[in-house]
């Protein structure tokens, strides 16, 4: 398996495991020891963290009403984007610490939350389980730079759990794009104009796109039109919604 499909650099993987094995599993947001076999993030702390209160899927509002759109979202048939907890409401800082320092022992209670908060959508008939799942890709010189990709590490646990495989083979980043945080939400869209390009026909009619967090929904936007060229549904899963409604 090649560089980008791993996801991942070998050697590192190695280390952070045996690391891992030898630290006492705490929580990193009460640091009380976790007697079970979750880690990262005790069941306490990251239930206090979802979502308590109906959730747009298009924009991540609150609503009074559990639907699948608020108002402004229906007019415009938005992504549906399925997460468990708002970026803004403590879990979204060991999110983002996923990335910055490598901090993976969150990414299985998460993902976990995740694939609930699924099953919940579904059984109220808001989103259908896709028949694959694909990732949202680096570039690969930012692969290199950074040693994996968080998102690609998120939708191979998901594929694991949920026995959906995971086209990794599929999608391409061709264009080294500038970090999107700090970017209005034009200068997202412009800068991410042709950064992805589908390689491989998918003979399929539901695909769910993995990242880790989704803003403005820009990245994935633009990967769920190239699947719509090929007749293909889209929605999105992620591990914390990070509302941003200033950024249009």
């Amino acid at each position: 398996m090649g560089y980008e499909k791993r996801g991942f650099i070998i050697t590192q993987r190695s280390w952070l495991r045996q690391l891992a094995a030898i630290l006492p599993n705490r929580c990193l947001m009460c640091h009380q020891q976790i007697t079970s076999k979750q880690s990262g993030i005790c069941r306490v702390c990251l239930n206090a963290c979802l979502y308590q209160a109906p959730i747009c899927l298009g924009c991540g509002r609150e609503m009074q009403l559990q639907v699948i759109y608020c108002g402004e979202c229906q007019r415009y048939n938005k992504l549906k984007v399925v997460a468990p907890c708002s970026y803004h409401d403590g879990l979204g800082h060991w999110v983002g610490q996923i990335k910055y320092q490598a901090q993976f022992s969150v990414i299985e209670v998460m993902v976990d939350a995740l694939i609930c908060r699924l099953h919940y959508l579904i059984e109220l008939g808001f989103v259908q389980m896709p028949q694959a799942i694909i990732t949202v890709p680096l570039h690969p010189k930012r692969l290199r730079q950074r040693g994996f990709n968080q998102a690609w590490l998120i939708a191979q646990s998901l594929a694991q759990k949920l026995e959906l495989p995971l086209l990794d083979d599929v999608l391409t980043r061709q264009i080294n794009t500038s970090p999107q945080a700090g970017l209005s939400g034009k200068m997202r869209r412009k800068n991410l104009l042709d950064a992805f390009t589908l390689v491989a026909e998918i003979k399929l009619q539901r695909i769910a796109i993995v990242d880790d967090v989704v803003t403005t929904g820009t990245t994935v936007s633009e990967i769920a039109r190239l699947l719509s060229e090929q007749h293909i549904e889209s929605q999105v899963w992620c591990l914390a919604r990070a509302e941003a409604p200033g950024l249009n």
